[in-house]
Formats: structure tokens, sequence, C-alpha cells
């Protein structure tokens, strides 16, 4: 998988630094795009019809959670999005990676920070995503 645009959903100013430095490191001409919240993520993503390849999603946030977000995701979305979910967050206990791992959507669990060879682990095992 070429991983053109991304869309990185965090409340934290410091974890979207973090990711946007590797993705840039990863390939230099990637689009990301930001959403502090689960809700602004799905407004920006029910306002364009040029979707991001990957969402790389907090579990916790306010407003909207990672959790809440996917219930909504796929109630809008459905099958008709070819964005991917990977969760990308602090939390490291089996039953949030469960809950999120049960959406469809999911693809991958990260724990953060984000590094490049997650990226690339994530495009070799994903290779036929939106191409």
């Amino acid at each position: 998988m070429t991983l053109l645009t991304v869309m990185v959903v965090d409340d934290s100013e410091a974890d979207h630094f973090i990711c946007n430095h590797t993705l840039k490191k990863y390939n230099p001409d990637i689009k990301v795009i930001a959403a502090y919240d689960g809700q602004e993520a799905l407004d920006i993503l029910q306002e364009t019809d040029d979707h991001p390849q990957v969402i790389f999603l907090d579990i916790n946030m306010p407003r909207m959670n990672g959790h809440e977000f996917l219930e909504k995701y796929s109630e809008i979305f459905g099958e008709k999005n070819c964005s991917v979910v990977v969760m990308l967050t602090s939390s490291d206990q089996q039953n949030d990676k469960d809950k999120s791992m049960a959406h469809k959507a999911v693809v991958d669990y990260f724990t953060k920070p984000l590094s490049v060879e997650a990226v690339v682990t994530l495009c070799e095992e994903n290779k036929n995503i939106c191409e």
C-alpha cells in the first residue's frame, strides 16, 4: 500500500506532532488530516469525498472517544468507505484492544508513540487497501 493520506484523531497536540513527524519520515509527501476528537473526525469525513486511507484513532478523548467514534463511523459509512482504522492509544488494556478489534474497520492496534516501523508493517500487511 502506498500511504498518501491519513487522518490522526487525538486530543493531544504533542501526539499530533509525533505522528506528523513520524509519517513525514515514512513519506515526506503524505497528507495528514488532523482531528482532535471523534466528532470532529466524523464531521471532516462527512464533508469530503477524498477520504484518508488510514485513520489513526486514540481511545481516550473528550466529547467523543475512540469507541464511540467506531460505533458512529460504522453506522454512517458501513461498507462504503475504504478508510481503515488503526487504534493508536496509550491504553494497553486487553478489554480496550478487544473492543476496538471487534470493529470491521479496525485492522491494527498500536500503543503510542507511532513509529516508522509500525507504519511500514501496517503498509506491508495491508497492500490491497485503496490502491
